[in-house]
């Protein structure tokens, strides 16, 4: 009688912690649920569930999505903690295009295009210098040809042969 008095507060222990742990989600299951929502909001977000524990990685498109993957999982019954270590994609480099450069290749290459040879053009806050030789009968067209791209101002410094 001894023995049945001392084991039943055990056997009452027992059975409350093995009721109070089937309650709990497994790690499998939290896994599914996470998978679940994360996917929704993004596929690139892989995650692995243990002990309680989420960890995600990967690439998500910027700071928002980021922050909607771990809002989204905040509160799932079993999670015990979210380690975040997804990235955002950096964004594409920016290309700074000099307006000069584009009027310097396009003057060069509108001269060349019409077979103007021996001139040069230099370009500095739009104003286009020509500089090199060129025929008196060529002069307007070559002063068209650099007119074509729109500069603010053409500088004439060729030197006009016959």
């Amino acid at each position: 009688m001894n023995i049945k008095k001392r084991l039943w507060p055990l056997l009452f222990v027992f059975g409350f912690t093995l009721l109070f742990a089937a309650c709990k989600p497994s790690d499998e299951k939290i896994a599914e649920a996470v998978k679940a929502k994360v996917s929704a909001i993004s596929p690139s977000v892989s995650s692995i569930v243990k002990d309680g524990v989420v960890t995600l990685s990967g690439e998500v498109a910027d700071e928002a999505v980021k922050a909607a993957v771990v809002t989204a999982l905040q509160g799932e019954k079993g999670i015990k903690d979210i380690v975040n270590n997804l990235t955002v994609t950096p964004p594409p480099p920016v290309i700074v295009i000099n307006p000069d450069d584009v009027l310097s290749k396009g003057i060069d290459s509108t001269l060349s295009a019409k077979g103007f040879k021996g001139i040069t053009s230099k370009v500095s806050n739009g104003e286009v210098t020509l500089t090199g030789t060129v025929k008196k009968s060529d002069l307007q067209k070559v002063m068209q040809a650099a007119n074509e791209m729109k500069p603010k101002k053409v500088v004439n410094q060729l030197v006009i042969t016959k």
